[in-house]
């Protein structure tokens, strides 16, 4: 029986994941949720999930987590701007584990992008790219949840950005979860780099009317300067550089780095990836209540 482990399960997409691999039919106790606070996964054990301790800080809880793993899908740090070597000890415990199959959750055009957001993912890549594991890199685009997660701060100031008149793709975050959940449950992946962008293409304006559209409230796009934005940011009470670096992704979007003509989504998937109008719509209707 194949193990299969997911590191920071307890986060928005690793929480996903998890449900998209019980959707797939994996059995519960084959599952390990690799977690820094195995409390916050109580409800995950009750399923029957094997729920270990996995701190990336801590490379003893990262080997003991991974023992027995045979494919592990490791979810990128939350911490923006200090990721490398932290992702680098998930890597090693990987190797030590001898697992069949790593996938690792990095950004789209991670090669190509000169997003400040990119540069931990292109150091973990690089790191991937030194080990002897199989490994498959999922390249995630923006999740639309980046915007509707916002929804009742937008309705309040509106929608700032810098991106100009820049588009991103986006699907939600239940899409890359599936993604994985298919990658991780499936043959002939190894070694692949999926660039993973939604079907959906929407300029800030677009995105404004479709929040105004779903809401029945006026949203408009406010378009800023970079350093303007990060200092809006930083007024919100997001640190530096972090509010520097969202800032530079808002830019990102601009300059297109946030495209991607693959498919690669939508063809894993084997149907079109969400709509957007649908996950805002899903959003205006929380708000509402």
């Amino acid at each position: 029986m194949t193990t299969i482990a997911v590191t920071a399960a307890t986060g928005q997409l690793g929480r996903l994941v998890v449900a998209a691999l019980l959707d797939r039919g994996v059995e519960p106790g084959s599952i390990v949720a690799a977690v820094r606070t195995p409390e916050k996964a109580a409800d995950l054990a009750a399923l029957g999930v094997d729920v270990r301790e996995a701190d990336y800080t801590r490379p003893d809880t990262l080997v003991a987590a991974l023992q027995g793993v045979d494919r592990v899908l490791v979810i990128s740090s939350d911490q923006i701007g200090d990721r490398a070597a932290s992702q680098a000890n998930v890597v090693a415990a990987a190797e030590q584990a001898g697992v069949a199959l790593l996938a690792y959750t990095s950004i789209l055009n991670a090669d190509s992008t000169a997003m400040l957001l990119a540069a931990d993912h292109r150091a973990t890549e690089a790191r991937l790219r030194e080990s002897d594991l199989p490994v498959v890199l999922l390249r995630n685009g923006w999740y639309t949840e980046n915007y509707t997660g916002q929804l009742a701060t937008t309705l309040e100031h509106g929608l700032v950005g810098a991106s100009g008149d820049g588009r991103v793709q986006v699907a939600p975050r239940k899409d890359f979860a599936e993604a994985a959940a298919i990658v991780l449950t499936g043959d002939g992946h190894e070694g692949r780099t999926y660039e993973l962008a939604g079907d959906d293409e929407l300029s800030m304006p677009e995105l404004a009317t479709l929040f105004a559209d779903a809401t029945g409230r006026e949203v408009a796009y406010q378009d800023v300067p970079v350093p303007v934005l990060a200092e809006i940011l930083a007024g919100a009470g997001l640190p530096a550089p972090l509010n520097e670096i969202l800032a530079d992704s808002s830019a990102g979007v601009g300059r297109g780095e946030l495209q991607n003509g693959s498919g690669d989504l939508a063809r894993l998937l084997g149907r079109p990836t969400t709509p957007a109008v649908d996950t805002v719509r899903e959003a205006a209707a929380a708000v509402a209540v």
